[in-house]
C-alpha cells in the first residue's frame, strides 16, 4: 500500500511539471465542447395519445354465433409492426417529408432515421397508445404526427377488413372442394346400392340377423303346418267314425267307438300361444313371467278342449240308436265335417306354400351371408367416407356464415372505436439537447483531457524528484544529493505562477458555471 502511495505520489510530481500544458489543452477541449453543445441543434417533441375502444355492445349479443376476434392482440402486433418500410415511405409522403431528399441514399437515410426516431408506445393503462417524434422542425414534427394517427386509424382497419375477406375466400375455396368430394361420395355409393339391390335388407338389418329372422319364421310356419295337419287328421278321423256309424245303423250305445272330436275354436287359440311361447323363448328363459303366463294359459286351454270333448262324447254315447239316421242329421253331420275337412286342406296346402317361402328365404340369406362380410365392409367405408365429408362440409358451412356475420358486425360496430384523447402538439420549447447536463460533461471531458496530457507529458519525459528513484532506475550508487536554494525572487516567481494557475484553472470552472446559470435563466424565461 505504501508502494502504490509512493508511486501515485511520484506521477502527481511529474504531471505537475507539465501543468501549463494540461491546462492549455483543457481550455481547448473546453471551448471545443462548448461549441459543440451549442451547436446541437434543437430538438421539438409533437406527441399523441390515442385510446381505443374494444368493447361493443353487439359482440356479447352477437357471442356464439361470430368469431370474437382478439382485438387487444392486434392493436399489440400492429403498434409493434406499424413502423414498417411501406408505411415510412407513406408517412413521408403524408409529411412531404420527401421534397428535400432528392436522391435514394438521402431517402434511405430519412427512413432509417425515422425507424428509430418515432415511438409508439403503450402507456400503461387499457388500450392508451402514445406516439411521439423529435424534430428540429416543429411544423415537420406536427404534421408526421398527425399523418401517423391516420396511419395507425387505417391499418387497423383495414387488417380487419383484409383478414375478413381472406377467410371468406379460404372458406369457399375448401367448400367447393368438399362439395365435389361429396358428389364422389354419393356417386360411390348409389352405384354400389344398385349393384348390391338384391342383397339388401328392406329395414337395414344385417345378414346375420336376416338369416336368424328367416330361421325363427321357417320353424313357426313347420310348426304351423303340423298343427293343421295333426287337425286334418282329427277331422278324417271323425268322418270315417261317422260313416262307420251310420252303416252300423242302430248299434248299441256302448258300442259307440272312442273317435276324436275336433274343437276348431279351441285349438286356433292353443296353436297362436304355442307360436308366442316359441317366440318368448327365444328371447327368454323359462323362470321369465311371460314365458310362465303363456305356458298357465296353454295348459288351461288344453284342459278346457278336454272337457268340451268330454261332453260332446258323452252326448254321443247318450243319444238313442239311429236318431241321427231318424232325423237325417247324419247327412248334415257329413256335411259339416267335409266342409271342415276341405278348410283343413286349405289351411294346410297354405301353410305348406309358406313354409317352403320360409326355406327359399332362409336358403337365400345363408348363401348372401359368405359375401355379406366384404359388402359390409365396403359399405361401412363407403359411409365413413361420406359422414366424414359430410360433416367437414357442414362444418365449413357455418364457418363461412359465421365469418359473413362477423364481417358484417365489424362493419356496423368495428372492430374498435379509436378515440384521439390527445390531438398532435408540439412543445413550445426544445425538449433536446439538455444543454444543462451536456456543460458539466464537457467540463469533466476537459478536465480528463488535462490531466491526461500533463500524465502522458511526464512518462515520456520522466524527472526524478528524489534520490532514491534515481538510484532505484539507474540501479547506481548515489553519492549524494544537492538540493536548490531559491532566492526571495525565484520564491515570489513560484508564488505568482501557482497563482496564475490557480486563476486560469478557475476561469476554466468559472466560464461552464457563468454558462449553465445563464442557459438556465433563459429557459425560465422562456417556459415563464
Amino acid at each position: 500500500m505504501q508502494e502504490i502511495l509512493q508511486q501515485a505520489v511520484r506521477a502527481l510530481r511529474g504531471m505537475w511539471k507539465y501543468r501549463w500544458l494540461g491546462l492549455v489543452t483543457g481550455w481547448v477541449v473546453a471551448v471545443v465542447g462548448i461549441a459543440v453543445v451549442m451547436k446541437i441543434p434543437d430538438e421539438y417533441e409533437a406527441s399523441a395519445r390515442i385510446y381505443v375502444d374494444t368493447q361493443s355492445i353487439l359482440k356479447p349479443l352477437m357471442a356464439g354465433l361470430t368469431v370474437q376476434p382478439n382485438v387487444e392482440q392486434q392493436l399489440g402486433m400492429l403498434s409493434r409492426t406499424l413502423i414498417s418500410r411501406p408505411n415510412l415511405e407513406k408517412l413521408i409522403r403524408m409529411a412531404d417529408m420527401d421534397l428535400k431528399s432528392t436522391s435514394k441514399v438521402e431517402q434511405e437515410e430519412l427512413i432509417t432515421r425515422l425507424a428509430k426516431d418515432i415511438k409508439i408506445q403503450n402507456t400503461g393503462r387499457d388500450n392508451l397508445y402514445s406516439l411521439v417524434y423529435r424534430d428540429a422542425d416543429r411544423e415537420k414534427a406536427k404534421r408526421l404526427i398527425q399523418s401517423l394517427v391516420s396511419v395507425f386509424v387505417e391499418s387497423g382497419l383495414g387488417a380487419s377488413r383484409k383478414d375478413s375477406d381472406s377467410a371468406k375466400t379460404f372458406l369457399n375455396e375448401q367448400i367447393k372442394q368438399y362439395e365435389a368430394k361429396l358428389e364422389e361420395a354419393e356417386a360411390r355409393i348409389k352405384e354400389f346400392k344398385m349393384r348390391n339391390i338384391d342383397r339388401a335388407s328392406p329395414d337395414g338389418k344385417d345378414a346375420t340377423t336376416v338369416v336368424t329372422e328367416a330361421a325363427a319364421q321357417l320353424r313357426q310356419a313347420q310348426l304351423q303346418l303340423r298343427e293343421a295337419e295333426n287337425a286334418r287328421d282329427a277331422v278324417k278321423a271323425q268322418i270315417a267314425a261317422e260313416k262307420g256309424q251310420a252303416a252300423a245303423g242302430g248299434g248299441a250305445a256302448e258300442a259307440v267307438p272312442e273317435i276324436p272330436i275336433a274343437t276348431p275354436e279351441i285349438d286356433e287359440r292353443i296353436a297362436a300361444q304355442k307360436r308366442n311361447l316359441d317366440m318368448l323363448l327365444q328371447r327368454f328363459t323359462e323362470a321369465h313371467p311371460d314365458v310362465v303366463i303363456t305356458r298357465k294359459l296353454i295348459a288351461d286351454l288344453e284342459a278346457q278342449k278336454k272337457k268340451e270333448v268330454a261332453e260332446l262324447r258323452k252326448q254321443a254315447v247318450a243319444a238313442p240308436p239311429g236318431m241321427l239316421s231318424s232325423m237325417g242329421g247324419g247327412n248334415t253331420m257329413v256335411q259339416e265335417l267335409a266342409r271342415m275337412m276341405a278348410e283343413a286342406e286349405a289351411q294346410v296346402a297354405s301353410l305348406k306354400a309358406r313354409v317352403n317361402e320360409y326355406a327359399g328365404r332362409l336358403a337365400a340369406a345363408r348363401d348372401g351371408l359368405k359375401v355379406a362380410p366384404q359388402i359390409e365392409a365396403e359399405a361401412a367405408q363407403l359411409n365413413r367416407d361420406y359422414d366424414i365429408y359430410r360433416k367437414n362440409y357442414q362444418d365449413l358451412v357455418a364457418r363461412r356464415q359465421s365469418a359473413i356475420m362477423s364481417g358484417e358486425l365489424d362493419a356496423a360496430s368495428g372492430v374498435a372505436d379509436f378515440r384521439l384523447i390527445d390531438p398532435p402538439r408540439v412543445t413550445p420549447q426544445p425538449v433536446a439537447p439538455n444543454r444543462l447536463l451536456l456543460m458539466p460533461l464537457a467540463l469533466l471531458a476537459a478536465v480528463v483531457a488535462g490531466l491526461g496530457v500533463a500524465f502522458g507529458a511526464s512518462q515520456l519525459r520522466p524527472v526524478f524528484n528524489e534520490g532514491d528513484e534515481l538510484r532505484t532506475r539507474t540501479g547506481l550508487p548515489l553519492l549524494g544529493v544537492v538540493s536548490m536554494v531559491l532566492s526571495e525572487t525565484d520564491r515570489r516567481r513560484m508564488r505568482q505562477g501557482h497563482l496564475r494557475f490557480a486563476g486560469a484553472s478557475g476561469a476554466l470552472v468559472g466560464l461552464f458555471a457563468v454558462g449553465m446559470i445563464a442557459m438556465a435563466l433563459l429557459a425560465q424565461r422562456a417556459a415563464g
